[in-house]
């Protein structure tokens, strides 16, 4: 009998403000972001497998590179390696986040498979410590690991969580126009 997976939910990010400096001597740009999470995203299934295999569903699968070198498998070798450990895992994402959003849809994923691979392999690690993992990967993965409001700063690595902030309704409209972050940030450096 398969044994049921565990499942993370990936929810989508929203930058409700975004302040964005000169890049960095290592070509980062520091942020300060007042981030919340909406209570709709991606889903993320583990359960016990012989390596790590990684399926994909969801309409917004469709637009995810055909190598299947995405941040769910990134995110999986390197919580192996970093727990050094051999175990391995099947892998399911079902994509709803529309990708080149400025959704975090990859970080999101990232961080919704180092939770649950951390449950999963029973390591029983910190966010703190998934978030050192989670950086190596990528500025928004910490964040997205918390996956509640706070306020990211740096290059992702400073995480202030915001203790009260209610929840409110609000509506995601995407045009389907790609957003990209790499040439994005590359026409904010072009520009004064």
């Amino acid at each position: 009998m398969t044994p049921e997976p565990l499942t993370e939910l990936a929810p989508a990010k929203v930058n409700l403000t975004l302040r964005v400096g000169a890049p960095r001597p290592d070509g980062y740009h520091p942020l300060d972001s007042l981030v919340v999470f909406a209570d709709w995203g991606d889903t993320v299934e583990v359960r016990p497998g012989p390596g790590l295999l990684l399926t994909l569903s969801g309409e917004a699968s469709r637009s995810l590179p055909p190598d299947g070198n995405n941040l769910v498998l990134q995110a999986a070798r390197s919580l192996q390696a970093a727990a050094d450990i051999d175990d391995g895992a099947m892998i399911r994402l079902d994509k709803q986040i529309p990708v080149e959003a400025g959704l975090g849809g990859g970080s999101a994923d990232a961080a919704a498979t180092l939770r649950a691979l951390n449950r999963l392999w029973g390591l029983d690690w910190t966010l703190d410590r998934l978030a050192e993992i989670g950086l190596k990967l990528g500025a928004d993965v910490p964040a997205c690991l918390y996956a509640r409001p706070l306020r990211m700063r740096g290059i992702g690595e400073w995480i202030d969580i915001l203790p009260a902030f209610d929840a409110f309704d609000a509506v995601i409209l995407n045009p389907g126009v790609a957003v990209p972050t790499g040439p994005i940030f590359k026409a904010f450096d072009a520009a004064d």
